[in-house]
């Protein structure tokens, strides 16, 4: 492929999950491709985010295992917990993955600079690390999101999720600020490693963006779990004291903690890559606007992944930047499909979701209906463990195509996953009852709920 007098086809910013998968794609249709990157190669996913996150709460839930072990006729006897053995461990799998990102790349004839680009113009980057700089036809911008810490007195003493993955020690008490996913999966992974947490959240209910019974039921099993859940709090400052810090609340109330960790959202990465001196267009909070191809508004730059604040998982930018390259270097234009998206909350219990919330439905549907079953898994008829699995059903009334799936419990997300396909399909709710049940297995409600849910209100004005 000509690159007409410039030095690449393709220059890529960011070698994240969206970037990789562009740029690996995008050679092996022939492009001339380098990818820089100012970190690590492997992005947020790979190297401090759903993969060590991942590896920490296989790491917490061995304690509650050991104690339901007891029920099976097992004796579990001096069980302990070392933190330094687990951040070693972990990161010595970040650094092999680390290193089969980079071997893929150099496979697929892609140049790796490990430096900062910023755009000069639509054409030209400047490679920071050394001065010089380099042109493409087409540029790439796949630099991801960060944590965003809102300005408050003490604003410095808190960390986030990057720094949450390689503390020195377990603290005795952490205090998450933040309600989304990433705030309760941090939750459940310290609670289960045996911290005493607390986790706040301004809004009435946590994991906002999610079905209203999952949020409530998640609740109610963290706090079975000993997690201090306070909804509708805030902090307003945050003072060092006594070896660990005190947090005003907007109550009046303060509460001292040994570690204040903020999980309240990302903001794309876009400040200083010169980005509007080359005329592309940002969104309401820096992020590149884009078209249905991942196009921004100057013709020949693109932007995939968490920087474009479509919808931030990184399956979702690995399927982006696939888009991107078949669009671009392989003559097929290939829409980016947002429909369907099954994802996970890796919190404690787990969460597994795909397709519509009920109040997403009810907005979209004229008649909406409702399956729900709450049961205590088979597993803790023996620990003994108080808990409930939650799975819920979505149909379209009319149609009874299946809109939306819900699971809270164990494997929730191993059962979205494959339930997705299904619905991205077309699922019907008749083909559910249809299928035959696995038993014993918690999937199996999934295709026995026969009743309709019926909410208290209505049953009354019956």
């Amino acid at each position: 492929m000509a690159t007409h007098d410039l030095d690449y086809d393709l220059f890529v910013i960011g070698a994240g999950s969206g970037g990789v998968r562009a740029s690996r794609m995008s050679a092996r249709h022939g492009a001339k491709v380098a990818v820089a990157e100012e970190y690590r190669v492997g992005g947020t996913c790979v190297i401090r985010g759903c993969v060590p996150k991942k590896l920490f709460a296989y790491a917490s839930r061995f304690g509650k295992a050991f104690e339901d072990a007891e029920g099976f006729g097992w004796s579990v006897t001096g069980k302990s917990f070392d933190w330094p053995t687990l951040i070693a461990n972990k990161d010595r799998e970040i650094d092999r993955l680390n290193g089969i990102y980079i071997r893929n790349l150099e496979r697929a004839g892609v140049e790796i600079l490990q430096t900062r680009a910023v755009l000069q113009d639509r054409n030209t980057v400047r490679l920071v690390g050394d001065g010089r700089t380099v042109t493409a036809e087409t540029i790439l911008v796949a630099t991801g999101a960060t944590p965003f810490v809102p300005e408050l007195p003490g604003a410095e003493h808190a960390i986030s999720s990057n720094e949450a993955l390689h503390l020195k020690s377990l603290p005795d008490h952490i205090t998450i600020v933040g309600g989304g996913y990433i705030a309760v999966e941090f939750a459940g992974i310290f609670a289960g490693l045996g911290a005493r947490v607390s986790l706040l959240y301004r809004g009435p209910q946590i994991l906002r963006g999610f079905d209203d019974d999952l949020r409530d039921h998640l609740a109610v099993e963290m706090r079975k779990r000993g997690v201090d859940v306070r909804v509708e709090c805030e902090v307003t400052a945050i003072e060092a004291k006594n070896a660990g810090f005190e947090l005003a609340l907007n109550s009046g109330d303060t509460l001292s903690t040994g570690l204040a960790m903020y999980a309240t959202g990302r903001n794309p990465n876009t400040t200083g890559l010169g980005l509007e001196e080359a005329g592309v267009e940002l969104g309401w909070n820096g992020h590149v606007v884009v078209d249905e191809y991942s196009r921004s508004s100057v013709p020949n730059i693109y932007a995939v992944g968490d920087v474009t604040d479509r919808v931030t998982l990184t399956p979702v930018a690995v399927h982006e930047g696939a888009a991107f390259a078949e669009t671009k270097f392989n003559a097929t234009p290939t829409p980016v499909d947002h429909d369907m998206i099954p994802t996970a909350v890796f919190s404690e219990p787990e969460i597994g979701t795909v397709g519509l919330t009920e109040a997403e439905a009810r907005e979209k549907h004229r008649k909406v209906d409702i399956y729900k079953s709450t049961f205590r898994p088979m597993k803790h008829t023996l620990s003994g463990r108080d808990t409930q699995m939650l799975m819920k059903l979505i149909v379209d009334g009319e149609s009874d195509r299946m809109l939306g799936c819900h699971i809270i419990g164990e494997d929730g997300a191993e059962m979205a996953q494959v339930l997705a396909i299904a619905l991205r399909m077309g699922a019907t709710k008749a083909q559910f009852d249809a299928t035959m049940a696995l038993h014993p297995s918690a999937a199996e409600e999934l295709v026995t709920m026969a009743e309709k849910w019926v909410p208290e209100h209505a049953e009354a004005a019956e």
